[in-house]
């Protein structure tokens, strides 16, 4: 059955399809395959429907029916009957990073199944990832190793570009011996800081399995033997006394309240002098409202903040924003130092 057309009242002209807004089938097909690792097998040439199902374990009748429907929406193409190929489309579906992001049977499941509760945390503001899970994100993490594995694998070099060790605005490393990656996840940033600076030292800061799995990273860059591993909440007491605490991409995983927590064992951790520099989750006011950042909603009821609204926070926790840009790589950058005076309030 075909949806309606939403029509401009000032035009004949159709503006948009319905269908284009509500077809859940497309991408719950394009889940499927890359599960099923269609696209990778697909590398080396044309296949057979048979011959794909019986690679990947599959029905051919209900594969063939997916792939038809993809062929239609413009991925994956079809040279005969029967017979299926990449086209420039279907080639981003391939390779290990998509296969960890949508793949159903690690973290790109969850979050795909995790829109389901989209209606909830619109009414209540909050996350509703328990509706479907049974626990809350983090808990379930930790209950299931598996899945955590491949949150890791995401957040880490395979799933993102090759990190920006170049943190610091000023590109001022002098005077910096220790540097504190807080939720550091397997430590690729710390990785490539330590790379560039070999006078510096490190301390990585995740839940212990994270930190476990980070000597892959830590041992092929070279600096395994000046980082600690500190398998820990954020929550806790952060080691105190570095040069620099560098929250990346972990602020906007949360709500304010948590939000300010995390900010206020970083300014309880860092000596005089020290700073702290937060990397994503906030954009310039210039820039207007962040993202809408709705899969952080629905998974963890995190959002992204305005540099204005980030202030506010960091002055709630005993920060001082001092300076804010980007990166090379474009990421938006915010230097903060401990205020002085936030003991005495």
């Amino acid at each position: 059955m075909s949806n309606p057309q939403i029509h401009n009242p000032q035009s004949a002209m159709p503006l948009i399809s319905l269908d284009s807004l509500t077809d859940l089938c497309t991408p719950w097909c394009v889940h499927v395959i890359v599960t099923l690792g269609v696209p990778d097998r697909l590398v080396s040439g044309p296949a057979s429907i048979e011959e794909l199902a019986g690679v990947v374990g599959a029905d051919a009748d209900a594969l063939s029916r997916v792939l038809r429907h993809l062929v239609d929406k413009g991925v994956f193409e079809s040279p005969a009957p029967g017979v299926f190929a990449l086209n420039d489309a279907a080639r981003q579906l391939t390779g290990p990073s998509v296969r960890v992001g949508l793949g159903l049977d690690g973290i790109g499941g969850r979050m795909a199944h995790s829109w389901s509760t989209l209606l909830t945390a619109v009414r209540t503001g909050r996350p509703a990832y328990r509706e479907v899970f049974g626990r809350e994100f983090w808990d379930d993490l930790a209950a299931h190793p598996e899945v955590a594995a491949s949150f890791d694998a995401l957040m880490g070099p395979a799933g993102h570009a090759t990190p920006d060790p170049e943190v610091l605005l000023s590109r001022d490393w002098t005077g910096i011996r220790t540097v504190v990656d807080v939720g550091g996840g397997t430590g690729s940033l710390l990785a490539a800081i330590l790379a560039k600076h070999p006078t510096i030292r490190g301390v990585l800061i995740d839940q212990p399995a994270t930190v476990a799995r980070a000597v892959d990273i830590l041992e092929p860059a070279g600096v395994a033997d000046r980082v600690s591993l500190a398998g820990q909440s954020f929550f806790d007491p952060l080691p105190a006394g570095a040069d620099l605490y560098l929250l990346k991409s972990i602020l906007f995983d949360w709500p304010d309240s948590e939000a300010a927590a995390i900010l206020r064992r970083a300014a309880e951790a860092a000596r005089p002098g020290g700073r702290v520099v937060v990397i994503g989750g906030v954009t310039p006011d210039e820039s207007g409202e962040p993202a809408p950042e709705l899969l952080m909603l629905v998974l963890v009821g995190g959002k992204g903040r305005t540099l204005s609204a980030f202030r506010t926070l960091a002055d709630d926790a005993g920060l001082r924003v001092v300076s804010s840009g980007r990166q090379s790589s474009g990421k938006y950058v915010v230097e903060c130092v401990p205020n002085p005076d936030y003991a005495s309030r």
